[in-house]
């Protein structure tokens, strides 16, 4: 498969890695083409990363007919416009996290996307991972017992990042991290909430800068949940059952799971090292190419309805918090 990334920034670079990695143990990628409004930049990343071919338009990289799958890698302000544009050009979508600014602008892609019949699916990498498997696995096996509390936080000191502090760049820990935990907590309790509270920290430029989120489901079940771009967490994530708990090391690229039981004696009863990665990335892209093959316009692991759940809720929490992004 020809794969295209339409940007060329850091996380562009941490998808070359992985599509190289991907490469070299013989699967079937092909690192194609790059696209920035710089076409230098491009050219020095398609030669740093071994792409074929470097694009200063990304219109231009679009209308080759070769490109299959696009891999958008800017700001989440930008995402809306950018799948429009891949739609247009009729090629596939891997779209990083968060999908778009807010609901209704996934909502816009997605439809025009089912109207075109073109593949579209959110670069969330977590629902892809085997982490997510295993760990639901041991929530269905009794493992803690029926679970019922929920712990997540993710935090890196990034306050300072233009993306992080621009309203225009729908800046803010929410969208950047706090993704992450919802995600966290709606693979492993659902969608089925009833409440949801928060409180938020606000930077001088009007985006939030740490959350507390607490959503509170039908079954009686809480999460809470904690984003911050002023500090470096631990990451982990908790689930508390009954009968014991399991950890997370880290939520948002989970590499051990631990389980305990109740006799607090602090020695996991089960340890689970999940299996080893290029960089993670690999699985999200292993699922397109599964998906697309098999004539499929969504990943299962991650379906739109799931991307317009996550959306709705980030866009409930900033109504929450007068938090508006100047597209809103």
């Amino acid at each position: 498969m020809n794969i295209a990334i339409l940007g060329a920034g850091n996380i562009a670079a941490a998808m070359a890695k992985t599509l190289r990695g991907m490469k070299a143990r013989g699967q079937d990628v092909e690192l194609y083409a790059v696209a920035s409004r710089d076409l230098a930049k491009a050219q020095t990343f398609a030669a740093k990363e071994g792409f074929l071919r470097a694009y200063g338009s990304y219109e231009e990289m679009l209308a080759d007919d070769s490109v299959e799958l696009v891999y958008i890698a800017t700001p989440h302000s930008h995402h809306a416009e950018h799948m429009k544009l891949c739609l247009k050009y009729g090629r596939g979508i891997l779209c990083e996290k968060s999908f778009t600014g807010n609901a209704r602008q996934a909502e816009e892609v997605i439809a025009l996307a089912a109207e075109k019949g073109v593949f579209m699916t959110e670069a969330i990498w977590t629902r892809y991972m085997p982490s997510r498997q295993i760990i639901n696995d041991l929530l269905s096996s009794g493992a803690i017992g029926t679970p019922r509390v929920l712990m997540a936080n993710l935090g890196y000191a990034i306050e300072g990042s233009e993306r992080i502090c621009k309203p225009e760049l729908a800046g803010g820990a929410l969208l950047d991290l706090g993704v992450y935990t919802l995600n966290f907590a709606s693979m492993a309790f659902g969608d089925d909430v009833v409440r949801m509270e928060s409180s938020v920290g606000m930077m001088d430029t009007g985006v939030d800068h740490t959350e507390n989120i607490t959503l509170y489901y039908r079954d009686g079940k809480t999460a809470h949940l904690v984003s911050t771009t002023m500090a470096q967490t631990d990451r982990r994530g908790v689930i508390c059952g009954d009968k014991g708990y399991l950890t997370v090391d880290n939520i948002n690229n989970p590499l051990l799971i631990q389980v305990f039981d109740n006799s607090h004696s602090g020695v996991p009863v089960q340890e689970i090292h999940v299996p080893e990665q290029i960089t993670g990335y690999e699985y999200q892209v292993e699922a397109c190419m599964r998906a697309m093959a098999a004539g499929k316009k969504q990943c299962p692991e991650m379906p739109h309805s799931e991307t317009l759940h996550i959306m709705r809720v980030m866009d409930e929490l900033r109504a929450q918090w007068n938090m508006v992004y100047p597209f809103d």
